[in-house]
Formats: structure tokens, sequence, C-alpha cells
């Protein structure tokens, strides 16, 4: 699933632990998504056989904007916005590689306590103070514009209306900076990223082999080879992107995806993807991977790779109390039988999902049950939730309700007080008296 250059020279170069990779995060967003899970998976599996990791932020390039991937130029985003998301991205990546150690050490031999941390930079620290006239003497001579504009992400916006600027344009020298910086200070010889990335890594390695920038340091005088490895623009068998549901990301944030719809992302994985997704957003052995599958072929129906597959990348992002929130949340939305859910369970299993509401127990049970449908949301007016009553589609707990004045009582209230309301096959309201 990767593409290196001299991969024979690669595979010779790790044996020698350790070594230390890179992955660069663009400071985009607030959170990381699931896209992200590539290249964090790929420094996980460095940092696994020993080797040092090296998680970067851009908060300088995220003021460029990288053009790669692009048809259209990136409007320039909000310094004091980038700062802020630089930050938070700080403390996820770091959240990331500390719940994946404990992921790890459960399913590999690997003990917590040999595993190298995560070295968490940002970029900002060496590009905001760097002079332009030594920045063009120092870095922009090893470059010909020529080999510039033959970069894919260079090309294909100079071919679209809009064409490319020319910040977007050096966005490929800052990037090559960077790697030249991580391997002068750091030793670092691993650059990964996704296929898009590819000209910028090699821009980086073009500049490590023709550049002496600054003083000669350890890694310099070893005269260490540098590699670029990318992995493939993740898709779906259908060819939609990897990480988008309706147009929206999942966010590795169960603040802004609740474990919930983390889980059910996965558990909506096709027959066609889910070999392939075992492989990489798991650390499952590849032979209980097949049989998983063999098992899954035989039962379709039954879903058991696709489970599996929710179960592992659940636990590996969210641990075991975001899992088993997950099928909580999902035995109250989809399954059948409640009697085994107690209240605290289900309220802490929706913990920001928007299906979940509070009303006072006065409200619970002095108002009509439809009136509170329509009260929280679930439908738009107290006559459609009649109307819906009367054509059969309204349930609570699972029970069709029948008399469009019905009110709830604490009996029939999932431990004296919730109640499960659906209009329809698929759309929720759990009500939970305060």
């Amino acid at each position: 699933m990767t593409t290196s250059v001299r991969p024979d020279e690669l595979n010779s170069h790790l044996e020698k632990c350790p070594r230390t990779a890179y992955a660069g995060i663009d400071p985009t967003a607030k959170s990381l998504h699931v896209g992200h899970l590539i290249p964090l998976l790929c420094l996980l599996h460095f940092q696994l056989r020993g080797n040092n990791i090296v998680a970067l932020i851009g908060g300088a390039t995220g003021l460029v904007g990288d053009p790669s991937g692009r048809l259209t130029e990136r409007e320039l985003s909000d310094a004091a916005q980038v700062e802020f998301n630089a930050s938070k991205l700080t403390a996820a990546i770091g959240k990331f590689f500390s719940q994946a150690a404990v992921y790890s050490a459960s399913r590999t031999s690997t003990q917590r306590s040999a595993i190298p941390g995560v070295q968490i930079l940002n970029n900002l620290t060496w590009l905001k103070d760097l002079n332009l006239l030594d920045f063009l003497r120092s870095t922009g001579t090893h470059y010909r514009v020529n080999q510039m504009i033959a970069r894919d992400s260079v090309r294909t916006r100079m071919s679209a209306q809009q064409g490319i600027n020319f910040t977007e344009f050096t966005y490929q020298l800052l990037q090559a900076y960077d790697y030249h910086e991580l391997y002068r200070t750091r030793g670092c010889t691993v650059q990964i990223g996704g296929s898009d990335q590819w000209g910028n890594i090699l821009s980086g390695l073009e500049l490590i082999n023709k550049g002496r920038l600054g003083r000669v340091t350890v890694a310099e005088q070893s005269q260490e080879k540098c590699f670029a490895l990318t992995t493939p623009l993740l898709t779906t068998s259908s060819g939609e992107k990897f990480g988008k549901s309706a147009r929206n990301a999942i966010w590795l944030d169960e603040s802004l995806t609740s474990y919930l719809d983390f889980y059910q992302f996965f558990l909506r994985t096709t027959d066609a993807d889910v070999a392939k997704y075992l492989k990489m957003f798991t650390l499952l052995p590849v032979e209980e991977i097949e049989s998983i599958v063999k098992d899954h072929e035989s039962r379709p129906e039954h879903r058991i790779a696709q489970r599996i597959l929710a179960e592992e990348v659940t636990l590996l992002v969210h641990g075991e109390d975001g899992l088993c929130a997950a099928k909580v949340a999902t035995e109250v939305l989809f399954g059948t039988d409640y009697s085994s859910l107690r209240a605290d369970q289900i309220i802490g299993s929706l913990c920001n999902d928007p299906r979940l509401a509070f009303c006072s127990e006065d409200e619970m049970f002095t108002e009509l049950l439809p009136n509170l449908a329509a009260l929280y949301g679930l439908l738009p007016s107290k006559s459609a939730a009649r109307q819906l009553v009367l054509a059969g589609g309204l349930y609570v707990n699972n029970k069709p309700v029948r008399d469009p004045r019905l009110r709830l009582t604490r009996d029939s209230l999932l431990d004296g007080r919730v109640a499960v309301v659906r209009a329809g096959k698929d759309r929720h309201l759990v009500l939970v008296s305060k």
C-alpha cells in the first residue's frame, strides 16, 4: 500500500534501528479526522519497531496553503485560527499515540515501556524568523523553475482556469526546508505522506542531497541517504474520498463525531473494502484477518468483518470506554432488546449526541408523547406526530404507539428514566427525565 524511492535501499536502511521518520499534519482544522489515520498508523508501525517518530504540524506552511490535490486556489487562513488549530492538534496527536500504545500492547508483543515517545513539533519554530534573502540564497538556488513546474501539484493547477499563485508555487520549497531541518537537527531520514505529497517530498530529498544549509551536523557527516514513503489517497470501492460521510468529515474528537457515529462509519464499510481496511487500520495478524474475511464471506449477512473492523478502530482511537459507549448506543438506536441497559449507560453512550434530550419529570409525564416528539425536534409539528401515530410509525422503547393521546409513565421508561422514541425506521429521540 506504499510507494517509496529505492525500496531495497530503504529496507536495508531500516534494518539499522533506530531511524527517525516524520509525517506532516496541516492545521486546516482543530481536530484529526479518519483520513489522518493512514499517516499516523504508518508512524505507529515505525514506532513499534523501535524507531523515533515525529509528527510535524504545519503552523507556518498552514499560513501559505498546500496546492496539492486542489484545482482551485486555497483561501489564506487566519493566523490566529491556524495557531489555535495547531495547539488543538498537538493535544490530539499526543492523545492518539497514548491510546495507540495501549491498543498496541493488547495486540502485539511490544511492551508499552519499550515504545519510543512521539515528538510533536511545529515548523513555525524555525520558519517564523527565516529571512527571505537568506532563504532565497540558501534554498532557492538549488531548484530549477522548470523542475518545480513539472511537479504534479503545480502542473495540475497551471492547467486549471485559475492557475497557481506564487505563494502556493513556493510551498514545495518550504516543505523541503522542513525535511532538511529535521534531517539536520534530528537525523530524520524518512518522510511519510499521501501520494499527492510525492513531489513535495522529492523536493526535500533534493535539498538534502544538494544543500549544505547551516552548520554540518552528525546526520550530514554520516551522509545517510534519505527516503520518501507515500501512501495512496484512500477512496472507497465506489470512488468516494475516504473519511467523508454525507460531505462531513469523520473526526477523531468525540465532541465532533460521537463514539456511535465513529463506530457506525466503519460498520457501514462495504464488503469490497473491509479486508483492505482490516489490514490498514488494525494491528490484527494477517492470518487472523484472512480467517475473519473467510468467515465473513460464508455469512455476509452477519457482517462479521465489519463488526470486528468497527470494534478494532474504535478501540484504537477511543479505548475501552469509547468502544463500550458505541456498542451501548448502537443497541439503543438499532437493537431490539433493552432489558439489560441502564439509564446511566444510555446517557453516557450518547454524550454530545443531538438525539439525546433532557426534560423535567413534570413535562415527561404530563405532556402527550406525540407532543414531546415534536417539541424535541423528532418531528416537525404536533400534527405530524399525531398523524404518524395513526399511521403506526411512532414507537417508544421499540413498542408501537397506538394512542395519539398517550402519556408516558415511570413504569414505561427504561430504568425509570429513559424513553427511546423512534419515528419510522431510523429517526430517534432519546428522552431522559432530569
